[in-house]
């Protein structure tokens, strides 16, 4: 059995979690990186994706994140999103407005660098739909 660590996820309406676990695989943003006692200092921006966390009875917690930033310590691992909510608590409308708003924002940049940013964005809420959502 994996050492445990402590792991706290906060959104700007609330704490979702804060418990002692055993791993956490974490959307950052220059890819999907797992967290376990004892590692590495790190400070990451996270892109929207899926946070899975390994609970210390075995068990499994999903949540969808969109931004934000990881604070790893060895003792310890500290996400803050922009937004997040449960995987079972996903709402299909919010993550369709997300997804048209980031079109808008596309077609709307101002220049090369805001309009690819913007592209990107795009490209990672779509896929997140496609991965959460069945067709």
């Amino acid at each position: 059995m994996a050492e445990a660590f402590k792991f706290e996820l906060v959104s700007p309406e609330r704490l979702l979690v804060s418990a002692e676990v055993e791993s956490v695989v974490i959307p950052g943003a220059e890819g999907e990186m797992t967290v376990m006692a004892h590692h590495a200092p790190v400070m990451t921006t996270i892109k929207p994706g899926v946070v899975t966390v390994k609970t210390t009875s075995g068990g499994e917690e999903r949540y969808v994140v969109f931004g934000g930033f990881a604070d790893i310590v060895p003792a310890g691992c500290t996400l803050l999103a922009e937004s997040a909510v449960a995987v079972k608590d996903v709402d299909r409308a919010d993550l369709a407005r997300r997804i048209q708003e980031a079109k808008e924002d596309a077609a709307d940049a101002k220049d090369d660098q805001a309009r690819s940013k913007a592209e990107q964005f795009l490209s990672q809420l779509t896929t997140l739909e496609g991965a959460l959502i069945p067709a």
